[in-house]
């Protein structure tokens, strides 16, 4: 316990990490890329959502697959660079940055993604074998359920419990405040998983 508490990361050194790892998390792949093939602005369909899930609602299954990589990949960049740089825990907060960057992206009017790609990113930076983690409950609650975003809740859910058994407790810390926006930003998911209108896996609306 003592140890989740024991940072010995500089201010300054924190205050960079943070700050490099928002711009590049800030970057709407989503958008640009919907824009570069000349689908219009994502915002103005679906869920008005700039992430992947969104983009493919425009029918292009490419361009959602080359969202939801560049959306994971830049927190995974942000986590490396920063861990190359100045640290393990400089790591930690620049691809936690990045996670807020995409999901409030000052460009956009701090409108962004819902963050599960980059959640999942910043995971492969900091602490890749739990991606393994998090693709095996994904897949065993959608199979389970056939809800994409009930996959997601629990696989977010349970990382940090994880991270926390295999004594990593400031990657825990780390994941867990990332799991508890997430599900913040999932409430109106939430609601629908409830009512018992959420859409399936495959299913269309």
């Amino acid at each position: 316990m003592a140890e989740l508490f024991n940072w010995q990361i500089t201010l300054p050194i924190a205050l960079a990490a943070l700050a490099f790892g928002y711009l590049l998390g800030s970057i709407p792949f989503g958008l640009l890329l919907t824009k570069a093939a000349g689908l219009g602005d994502i915002r103005s369909i679906g869920s008005g959502n700039i992430g992947a899930t969104n983009v493919l609602r425009t029918g292009n299954k490419k361009l959602a697959a080359a969202t939801l990589l560049l959306d994971a990949l830049k927190a995974t960049v942000a986590a490396l660079l920063t861990a190359a740089l100045w640290g393990q825990e400089a790591g930690l907060l620049g691809g936690f940055a990045a996670f807020l960057g995409h999901l409030f992206p000052v460009w956009l009017g701090f409108k962004g993604g819902k963050g599960v790609a980059t959640y999942i990113g910043t995971l492969l930076g900091i602490a890749p074998a739990m991606v393994l983690v998090f693709a095996f409950l994904w897949l065993t609650v959608a199979k389970l359920s056939k809800y994409s975003s009930l996959s997601a809740l629990v696989a977010t859910l349970l990382i940090p419990v994880v991270l926390w058994l295999i004594g990593e407790p400031k990657i825990a810390l780390v994941m867990a405040i990332m799991t508890l926006i997430t599900y913040w930003k999932h409430k109106a998911n939430i609601e629908r998983l409830i009512n018992g209108t959420e859409s399936k896996i495959g299913q269309k609306g």
